[in-house]
């Protein structure tokens, strides 16, 4: 199977919102009227963000989840997306499965595939996904305001434990690691959450490094410091009622860093006055994913972490959990 038969039989599909798609040397999108654009890419790597026996389909579920959490992140709208992927070789068994699971999702969200390239290499696919949000109105991490509440949705930390699974560290329960495999490997890019919090939330990010490494993103960039409620955060671990039967050292203490610094959860962490806690909670209901209150935006102290953790007690804890960096 040569590149562009390849190309043809699992990537060239319809697409009639853009104005041209697969088959030309560019795609051509026209944004409704008085949009802006709003554009990202995400690259994942064999053996670094995911496993070399991952199931196909699930990997391109998640090829595109993870680039549509970053349109989440952002309140937009998505258009459309485009697929560079290098590949071992043009193995039919494996791209079946890939295209199903890369394009059921797309088609979930009406985000069309536009274009893009394959080559011969390592297994590595990078996607540039394309979303229209109204000039104004898109959620930016600068935003962040003292006194601001500050939420989470869905659920953390099951994601690393199921990669913690996988590792040989840790063992769970059968439904238990089904659950966490789930959220590892298909997880649920929260775009209709983004788009209800257009106008409510004051500033937002995707969770993709782990919690507080993300918020610190917000921090940074509006100026500003947190005080995190961890046993609030803790409490979010949908698996954590089945985790007391789990082999191993697996107390309270790891069971903070994977929900405040285990990565992968692609939720959102985002701000927003406390006068609108009714509207964030009607923004929640409308898109139907749960956020949950975690702690409070403060003034940035002039030396120490800005991220200040506390117990249930609102006893300071000091943990030292970094976010996710690849190259640190």
């Amino acid at each position: 199977m040569g590149e562009f038969d390849l190309i043809r039989r699992y990537f060239t599909r319809p697409t009639p919102h853009a104005v041209l798609g697969v088959g030309d040397d560019c795609a051509l999108l026209q944004p409704r009227p008085g949009m802006q654009l709003a554009i990202s890419s995400d690259m994942l790597v064999e053996g670094r963000h995911f496993l070399s026996t991952v199931d196909p389909a699930a990997l391109g579920h998640k090829a595109l989840a993870v680039n549509l959490s970053d349109l989440a992140a952002c309140g937009a709208q998505p258009l459309a997306f485009t697929l560079a992927l290098a590949l071992p070789s043009a193995d039919a068994a494996w791209l079946e499965p890939f295209s199903q699971g890369l394009l059921a999702l797309a088609d979930a969200h009406s985000c069309e595939l536009v274009g893009g390239d394959t080559t011969r290499g390592p297994l590595n696919i990078c996607i540039t996904v394309f979303g229209e949000v109204p000039p104004g109105q898109a959620l930016l991490r600068s935003g962040a305001r003292v006194g601001d509440d500050l939420y989470v949705s869905g659920t953390l930390g099951d994601a690393r434990m199921a990669l913690e699974v996988f590792r040989g560290t840790l063992s769970l329960p059968e439904a238990a690691f089904s659950q966490a495999r789930q959220r590892l490997e298909r997880p649920t890019p929260r775009v209709a959450l983004g788009l209800a919090l257009r106008g409510v939330a004051s500033a937002a990010a995707d969770i993709s490094d782990g919690l507080l490494g993300d918020l610190g993103h917000i921090l940074q960039a509006s100026g500003v410091g947190a005080v995190v409620d961890a046993d609030v955060a803790t409490n979010l671990i949908a698996t954590r009622a089945d985790i007391s039967c789990a082999s191993g050292i697996f107390g309270l203490e790891k069971q903070r860093e994977y929900a405040l610094a285990g990565g992968d959860d692609y939720e959102l962490v985002f701000t927003a006055p406390a006068s609108a806690r009714q509207a964030v909670q009607a923004a929640a209901a409308q898109a139907q994913t749960p956020v949950t209150r975690i702690g409070l935006i403060e003034a940035r102290a002039a030396q120490g972490p800005a991220i200040r953790l506390v117990d249930a007690d609102g006893q300071r804890l000091d943990l030292d959990l970094p976010g996710f960096d690849h190259f640190g």
